[in-house]
């Protein structure tokens, strides 16, 4: 029932853009495989092989450590309406952090959102489809604020935050986030 293809075209990046939730997957060489859900309309289709997503801060940067590693990330969107499917982009990722050369042109592309930390771009190799027979039918009653409103209340405090929480994967990989070069962001927010 799966079928692989090899480029994001309209049909997918139309699927892409109506979910509004999709999963992240990563993980170390050696250690503990992460999936983090996302949202907030963090994702964006770059290319038919080239994708973004806008990174806010969250409880660990496991992402961001696994991807300094080795690159390899998975994605997942799933359909929660009647029409049945999931969609998994597998690629090698790399990221961009603010006073990156392609920093500006890529924030552009997203919401302004208090607690941004980075965005991740990645290279598509390849993508399945799958039917989701099995994923329930859901109707979104609204979108949380909760992760904003705590973001926002850091203020300059994000930083502090960052170094206890973020610097480090819970297997002890780095993620080389960078904590220059963020002035202003908290204000567009």
């Amino acid at each position: 029932m799966s079928r692989f293809y090899d480029k994001i075209d309209q049909t997918f990046s139309e699927f892409i853009d109506r979910q509004k939730m999709f999963l992240v997957a990563t993980a170390p060489i050696n250690g503990r495989v992460n999936v983090s859900p996302k949202g907030m309309d963090t994702f964006r289709v770059l290319s038919p092989t080239r994708v973004a997503y806008l990174d806010v801060t969250g409880s660990g940067n496991e992402t961001a450590a696994h991807v300094c590693e080795n690159g390899r990330i998975t994605f997942m969107f799933m359909s929660f309406g009647k029409q049945p499917m999931i969609l998994r982009l597998y690629g090698t990722a790399a990221i961009v952090q603010p006073g990156d050369a392609t920093w500006d042109e890529l924030y552009a592309l997203f919401p302004k959102l208090p607690g941004v930390r980075q965005i991740f771009v990645a290279d598509i190799a390849s993508l399945q489809t799958s039917c989701g027979f099995g994923i329930p039918e859901y109707e979104l009653k609204k979108e949380r604020t909760t992760l904003n409103q705590w973001a926002q209340a850091q203020g300059e405090g994000m930083v502090d935050y960052w170094v206890d929480h973020n610097l480090e994967s819970i297997d002890g990989l780095p993620t080389n986030l960078n904590l220059e070069g963020r002035e202003g962001l908290e204000a567009d927010a």
